[in-house]
């Protein structure tokens, strides 16, 4: 299961990190990075409606989490290949879970405004490889 979820870090990060405002921004405003993002885009009644709807397709990475569990829970039991084609349905579902989780935020992206996608795209970017290390690590 190592392997798998080493194959999977990168795109669960995209979905998980990259759907949600900065953590540092939240954690010094004392609230939930997507409560924190939220607050700033300064939705209007219109727009509320698409954020429910993203925010329920972002929190999936964590719905899936059981899911991820249960899988490697059976791995010890079965085969290679039957690990092999367990691998390949958990990576299909991942693939689902990731299009679904576009499509909404898609949608509400298209509902905002030019300035507050600018706020969207600055506080949803993920942190640059490295930022907040010294010099030389």
């Amino acid at each position: 299961m190592r392997g798998f979820t080493l194959a999977l870090a990168p795109a669960l990060a995209l979905c998980a990190g990259g759907l949600v405002a900065a953590p540092a921004l939240a954690q010094e405003i004392g609230m939930s990075p997507l409560s924190a993002l939220q607050q700033s885009l300064h939705l209007n009644a219109q727009q509320e409606a698409a954020w429910k709807v993203y925010r329920q397709q972002a929190g999936a990475p964590q719905q899936a989490q059981g899911r991820r569990q249960a899988a490697a829970k059976m791995l010890p039991k079965l085969t290679a290949p039957q690990r092999m084609d367990l691998i390949e349905a958990e990576m299909r579902q991942e693939m689902v879970d990731l299009q679904k989780q576009s499509q909404a935020l898609k949608t509400f992206y298209a509902t905002l405004s030019p300035e507050q996608q600018r706020t969207f795209d600055k506080q949803t970017l993920p942190p640059a490889q490295g930022q907040g290390q010294a010099p030389g690590q």
